[in-house]
């Protein structure tokens, strides 16, 4: 993670250069500004962290500074207020301005380092329960055993160890945001913010102003890539961006500075951005329907997110765990998927994918009763138009090792179900040694218990 960035703002140069250097001893990127109009440049070309105001300076007073940076009542960061000639009166203002603190000249090392501290500190966990709350119960890595869950994790963990930009790319509804979010959490800036955009929610004339925010009549307000510093920037759906943002940010990328709208000082920063889409930018940039440079920059280290019909060994893993999400996050009722509930999900197309299988298992959680999920429930819910494949169907496209477990699994299910769970009365009717059958039913994953339970 990026060093905080502090701005020490300070008419007497002895103390703002003693300040300076003591706080970069202890590891702070510090910028200095020896008078209000320059502290005022030094925010608009870099998002601090945190601030040390002077309240008497010769140009602008340190409380009318705090009033013009507050945004709708809250300051932005941290600010801790100095002064050797304070009142009351003063310190009661900068206060109600939103000031962390106040210290009085001439300064005590000890208390300012430790007051910074723990400033910054309470600003991290602000931030980090705003988004928790955002994020509760959010599942922070892929779900599943297949080979295809596995390779994504492990290209994810190659490509959190480096810092360059990310490209995820998979159909809508696959997960992509949760394996931006695994990259985070391996990333050597897992300790820095992760901002979500989602490019689609914003109008045209919206979209530039929400990424490089804006400055207007000496209100700055920052956009999500100032927001992001030090961490991760995560751009939703980036192809959405109009043509003229994509040129905006690929020059950001590029520099790593940028103007605010409205702005004439460039801003810089410190920022990875993960992009994903679920259409083919090489194509539409080909096509000049994205913009080329953009992509290429993305395109980095590029990462394919599976459809989930092509890891559907998966399915009964990813109903567990979305069980178990909705049932602590919406207080829901604890109920099971049955072997035959979970095998006819193991064969149905999911076009929306893992998106559509947690909706659905909301569904049935909010609208269904008793402790089991059955197959008639399930294709009630599926209902007569959902896209179902026609069973064995899928196998068609599956290579012959898939093909040939997906249709042993089904049908060792459906015979140990007409054995009533009975392991020695399915072997005669297989035509098993009971040895090697006990062996293929572990394999594939069935429960002679479940499937007696499933024949009563």
């Amino acid at each position: 993670m990026a060093a905080a960035h502090i701005l020490v703002a300070d008419d007497e140069p002895d103390i703002r250069n003693l300040v300076k250097e003591i706080l970069e001893d202890e590891g702070y990127e510090v910028t200095t500004a020896e008078s209000g109009e320059a502290a005022r440049q030094a925010r608009r070309q870099r998002r601090p962290d945190m601030i040390l105001l002077d309240i008497w300076m010769p140009d602008i007073d340190g409380i009318s500074l705090l009033r013009e940076w507050s945004e709708a009542g809250q300051l932005p960061c941290p600010v801790i207020m100095i002064s050797g000639h304070g009142t009351v009166e003063t310190a009661v203002e900068a206060t109600r301005l939103g000031a962390y603190d106040f210290i009085e000249k001439p300064l005590s090392l000890a208390k300012l380092l430790v007051t910074v501290e723990r400033a910054l500190e309470s600003h991290n966990l602000k931030k980090e329960n705003e988004g928790l709350k955002r994020q509760v119960h959010q599942i922070v890595e892929p779900t599943g055993k297949s080979a295809e869950v596995q390779e994504v994790k492990e290209q994810a963990k190659r490509i959190a160890q480096h810092d360059s930009w990310v490209l995820i790319s998979g159909e809508t509804g696959t997960g992509k945001e949760i394996v931006a979010r695994y990259i985070h959490h391996l990333s050597g800036r897992r300790d820095g913010p992760f901002v979500e955009m989602n490019a689609g929610a914003f109008a045209r004339e919206d979209s530039s102003r929400e990424l490089f925010g804006s400055e207007q009549d000496g209100q700055i307000r920052y956009g999500r890539l100032e927001q992001a510093n030090g961490g991760i920037l995560f751009i939703n759906e980036v192809g959405n961006l109009d043509f003229d943002t994509q040129v905006q940010l690929s020059g950001a990328l590029e520099s790593g500075s940028f103007r605010r709208l409205g702005g004439s000082e460039p801003a810089k920063i410190d920022v990875r951005v993960v992009a994903t889409s679920a259409r083919n930018l090489e194509q539409e940039s080909k096509n000049g329907r994205f913009y080329e440079p953009l992509f290429y920059q993305l395109n980095v280290l590029p990462l394919r997110v599976p459809p989930l019909r092509e890891h559907r060994e998966d399915v009964p893993d990813l109903l567990n765990a979305a069980v178990d999400q909705l049932v602590d996050q919406d207080n829901l009722p604890y109920r099971r998927f049955s072997v035959a509930a979970q095998n006819r999900l193991r064969n149905y197309a999911w076009p929306g994918n893992v998106r559509e299988l947690k909706n659905l298992v909301q569904r049935v959680l909010i609208l269904g009763s008793g402790e089991e999920i059955g197959l008639a429930e399930i294709e009630s819910t599926l209902g007569a138009q959902a896209e179902a494949v026609p069973e064995g169907a899928g196998e068609f496209d599956m290579p012959l090792r898939e093909a040939r477990e997906q249709f042993e699994r089904r049908y060792l299910t459906h015979q140990l179900v007409r054995c009533e769970g009975s392991v020695s009365k399915l072997a005669k009717a297989v035509g098993m040694e009971r040895t090697h059958l006990y062996r293929k039913l572990r394999a594939l994953g069935i429960d002679p218990k479940t499937a007696k339970t499933e024949a009563r």
